[in-house]
């Protein structure tokens, strides 16, 4: 029974495999491996938690100032408790907005560099750290964080992207939408911000523009993207800890692209032709 039942199991895995991916799943498994590998909690430090007050602070004001208007808006075409409820992540978007326009590419992209390339080298990976910045060969340093040199020119975790701010800024007013407005919100935007989160792993892969825009394209890639930036986008939309969640997440980015790398080695494996040496007939004692 088992002899029969494998090829069925292996259609079954080969169909999980062709049209379910884990990719959302990593932004959450960032959080787990920052909290639990010591030598990234060092860089929680310095400007993340002045920088956590002042978005705090922002959300404060638009929650005093703007919410229960927008409430009441929205509550003249809403169902009972769904304007609360989308006026709620519509200032939460706001925030996020204003956060990621005035904070995040002037403070936090140098930290998220710094915690994807450690963590690429903690994996095993700094081959592809050392195409964009050196890399200390001291074998008896255990802290993958310390054997990074300084940061190459041009290093950046994800590029500021004026066409994913105008679009964010255009796809706000989507929270009025009942029920499927929000939903709607967090996916569009998150497929967008997928390829940008992941955007350290080209340039320490020294892909040219044709060649990324190739690899993000792919059928498998595109979908795999969308799912990663709209988990990304939940994250952001959690008030107190969303400037940790920058962090986490691209911890999350860099163990994805450990996942990629691993894809891609498996992939050459099996299209590498076996190299066994098999005995040639002869007639000869």
């Amino acid at each position: 029974m088992a002899s029969e039942d494998s090829p069925r199991r292996q259609a079954i895995r080969h169909f999980i495999r062709g049209n379910f991916s884990p990719a959302p799943l990593y932004p959450l498994k960032g959080m787990w491996y920052f909290a639990t590998h010591r030598y990234l909690h060092p860089l929680l430090k310095g400007r993340l938690i002045p920088l956590t007050l002042l978005s705090v602070c922002v959300l404060v004001i638009l929650f005093l100032t703007a919410y229960l208007p927008i409430v009441a808006f929205l509550a003249l075409f809403h169902y009972r408790g769904s304007a609360w409820v989308n006026g709620t992540f519509f200032i939460l978007g706001t925030g996020m907005l204003i956060v990621q326009v005035v904070f995040e590419g002037m403070f936090v992209d140098g930290t998220q560099v710094d915690v994807f390339d450690a963590v690429l080298v903690g994996e095993g990976y700094e081959h592809l750290v050392k195409n964009r910045r050196t890399v200390s060969e001291d074998i008896d340093e255990s802290d993958p964080y310390k054997r990074l040199g300084p940061r190459d020119k041009g290093a950046a975790y994800a590029p500021f992207s004026v066409r994913q701010i105008v679009e964010m800024a255009i796809l706000l007013p989507l929270n009025f939408v009942p029920f499927v407005g929000v939903p709607l919100f967090l996916i569009l935007t998150g497929y967008r911000a997928g390829p940008l989160i992941n955007w350290r792993y080209f340039q320490v892969k020294q892909f040219s523009k044709k060649e990324r825009n190739d690899f993000i394209k792919t059928k498998k890639r595109r979908w795999e993207y969308m799912w990663f930036g709209t988990m990304y986008m939940i994250l952001e939309l959690v008030p107190p800890l969303s400037m940790i969640f920058l962090l986490t997440t691209a911890t999350g980015s860099a163990l994805w692209a450990v996942r990629i790398e691993q894809e891609g080695q498996h992939a050459d494996d099996e299209r590498q032709p076996l190299n066994q040496d098999t005995p040639t007939y002869t007639d000869e004692p």
